[in-house]
This record gives structure tokens, sequence and C-alpha cells, in this order.
């Protein structure tokens, strides 16, 4: 009789937090909706701190901060918003830290993370006053597309490049590498493994690849075993450990701009698309509690620079626990929880090679070039500068420069075409602010 009272106090307790059954949801759902997403990015614990490390920060930290920071913004998510969306660092976001602040800009990645703070301080602010519909409306779809198709792009080339499927070369930059060798071809099977199980709609396809993969390399000899679960690493490399004055240098506001620019569209977008799946968001399109949802993402990018890592933002693969049952924030809090018992398998997380996450990074890299199938082709005035976009961020390893390119060919071609009513004065001033950038900072 007691045991029975327990349960229905507990179940009280949830239904008044998450308003489950309202949603028209139940506990069992929700549970099985937070699993599902967590196994569907699931990756990110692997990938991050391979992406990252690479700077020189401490690979078992990053590995901690990682799950802690995508377990405070699913916990924020869940408890306050009562979204069914699950957060971590982004895929993109921890590349462009790494491939173009610290190695392309040179800035220390203690630099990076002031950066990463100060972006997810405004990005609290724009939310809290409601600035963030008016800059989304300013920006042309295009842009908005081609920014996503740009970031594809650049993982693709990382991933790639990771994978050793593409090399340096004097003669023409980059070249095929050597497709004999073991490395290259376990990133080609991880890659081709990740579609197939996507194809037959299995979940968590990322992360079965990314472990069959390590499996193999440790079974090759080419990995050392060093056993699964352990107490976590030591936060202390990376705690506190970002250089806010540094990130005050004029260099850095475009730095800060590209981390705010991307994760804005890429959390509004996401909620936006989940929250109807999920049936929150209402028929006009009015999304009830989104200035929380959107804190939440700002709130997690402040608490994961400040133990260490790249923004965290929210996840589309959320889309999947909506699919399987998730409704409300008792999802998110599910992911949470995995994300922080994640924590105890450093050993594991130590043991993946770079090419057992490539397969992934690439897989990623075509979901986000998805976008491009949006795009007005027939209008050479909005193909023209999806194309900068699309070419120049790779090219250029730059997601900031990137976007400022895009933002100027849209609005030097909307001019010389006679389109000004396509324009307004926000795309047109920032198109100035980077020409200014290039001109007088390089």
């Amino acid at each position: 009789m007691k045991q029975a009272q327990t349960s229905s106090s507990s179940t009280g307790l949830l239904e008044r937090l998450f308003k489950i059954n309202a949603q028209g949801s139940s506990v069992k759902s929700e549970i099985i909706g937070g699993i599902t997403t967590f196994l569907t990015m699931a990756y990110i614990i692997f990938v991050n701190p391979s992406i990252l490390s690479e700077t020189g920060m401490d690979y078992g930290a990053v590995f901690v901060a990682t799950c802690l920071a995508a377990a405070i913004g699913c916990l924020v998510m869940g408890l306050w918003a009562n979204y069914p969306v699950a957060l971590a660092p982004g895929m993109g976001l921890n590349a462009f830290f790494t491939y173009t602040v610290v190695f392309g800009m040179g800035y220390t990645w203690q630099t990076a993370l002031g950066a990463v703070f100060f972006s997810g301080i405004i990005f609290f602010m724009l939310s809290a006053f409601r600035i963030r519909e008016w800059i989304i409306k300013s920006i042309p779809t295009t842009l908005r597309l081609a920014i996503a198709a740009g970031i594809g792009a650049f993982l693709a080339l990382i991933g790639l490049k990771n994978a050793n499927i593409i090399v340096a070369s004097d003669a023409t930059m980059v070249a095929l590498g050597d497709l004999g060798d073991t490395s290259v071809l376990l990133a080609a099977a991880g890659f081709f493994l990740i579609i197939g199980l996507v194809a037959r709609q299995v979940q968590g396809a990322a992360l079965i690849s990314i472990l069959l993969i390590s499996v193999i390399a440790v079974t090759l000899g080419l990995v050392d075993y060093n056993g699964l679960v352990s107490m976590p690493p030591s936060l202390a490399p990376t705690f506190m450990q970002m250089d806010i004055a540094a990130a005050f240098d004029l260099g850095m506001l475009s730095v800060i701009f590209a981390f705010l620019f991307v994760d804005l569209f890429d959390t509004s977008g996401t909620l936006l698309a989940v929250a109807q799946r999920a049936g929150i968001a209402k028929p006009g399109g009015e999304m009830p509690r989104l200035e929380k949802a959107l804190m939440a993402d700002s709130t997690a990018t402040v608490a994961g620079s400040i133990m260490g890592t790249s923004t965290t933002t929210s996840y589309i693969e959320s889309a999947a626990g909506v699919a399987s049952g998730g409704k409300t924030g008792l999802a998110a809090v599910t992911v949470a929880v995995l994300f922080l018992l994640a924590m105890f398998f450093a050993p594991l997380a130590g043991m993946i090679p770079p090419y057992a996450t490539a397969g992934a990074i690439i897989y990623v890299a075509v979901l986000m070039l998805f976008t491009l199938k949006d795009v007005a082709w027939e209008d050479i005035t909005e193909a023209a500068p999806v194309a900068v976009v699309l070419l120049m961020t790779p090219l250029t390893y730059s997601i900031a420069d990137g976007i400022a390119l895009g933002f100027i060919s849209y609005v030097v071609v909307k001019l010389l075409a006679g389109r000004y009513q396509d324009l307004n004065p926000s795309v047109v001033i920032l198109g100035l602010l980077f020409i200014a950038k290039f001109i007088w900072l390089g």
C-alpha cells in the first residue's frame, strides 16, 4: 500500500512539472522518447572531445564538459521550458572553434572559450528582451539556408581530412589519400554503415557506427584497449579557463558574431521544427514559452564555456525522440540523466580514433546540405550568394568568413540587379560592416 502511494505521488509530481496528460503523453512514452533522442545524438560525446582536443585542450576534461553542458542544457530546457528538446555542444560550431578561431586566426583555446562565453551572454539578453524575432525576420531566408549548407560543406572537409580520404598537396592544395589505408577503409565503412542504418530507420545509427569501427580498430591492434568504465576525468584543465579579457580584442568581434549568429538560427529552426512535431506550437506558428527555451540554450552555452566546451545548442535529433513518444520536458530530463551517466565511460571515449568519428561528421554534413533543396536556384540573385557561402566556407576554412562573404555578395548582387526591395537596412548595414572588417582587420 505504501509503495502504491509513493508511486502515485511520484506520478503526480511529474504531472505537475511536465503536464504529461495534457500533452496526450505518458511517463513511459516520455522516457522512451528521451532514450531515443540520446541514442541519436550520443555521437557528440566522442566527436566533440576529438575535435576540441586538437587545440591542446585536455581530452578527458572536454569529454566531461561535453556531458555536463549537455546535461545542464537538457535540464533547464525540460524543467523550465518544458520542451522535449535536447541540447549539447553543436557540430559546426566546435569545428569553427578549433579550425578557424584557434588554428586559422591564431587565438588560444582560452580566448576562444571567452568568445563563446560572450556569445552566450548576448544570446541570453536577446532572448530576454525578445529581440531575437526581429533579427531572424530581418535576415533573408536565402542566407539562412546558405549558412547551414556552408557549415555542412565545412564539416565534410573536416571529416574527409580526419579520415585521410583527402590529404594536403603542395601541387594542388588537396589530393586523394591512400584508399588502401586501413584507417581510410574503416572511416568509409563507418560512413556507409550510418547511411544504411538510417535508411533502415535504426535509431542511434551514428553511435553504433562509431562504436563498431572502434571495436574493429581494437581487434586489429590499431587502438589499445583501456577498459570501459571509470570515474569521470578531472574537469580542472578546462574549468574556468576562458580568457575574457583577450576576447575583448577587436578582431574577436566577428568570431563572437559567428558563434551567436549560427547558434541563433540553428536553435530557432530546431525549436520550431520539434515544437510543431510535438504539437506544442499553435496553429498560427506561435510557440508558448519560447523565450524560456531560448534562454535554456544560452544558459547552457555560458555554462559550457565555463566548464570548457564550445557553444551548446538545441539538437534537431530531438525530433526522433518526439516521433518515439516524447512530447514534454520529461524527455529532455531523461536525456540529461543519460549524459550524466555517460561521464563514467571515459575510457571508452579515449579509445575512439579520429577515423571512427569521421563517418559521423560526414553524415552530419550530408544532413546540413539538405537545406540546398529549398534554395530558389532559378533566381540567379538568390543562387549566387548561396554558392559563395557554400564554396567559401570550406575553402577559407572559416565559417565566419563564409558568412561575411555571403552577406557582402547578397547586398552587391541585389544592388546591381536593381532588386532594392529585397534588401532591408539590417542586411545592408551588416554587409557594410563585413566589408569594413576585411579592409581594416583583414
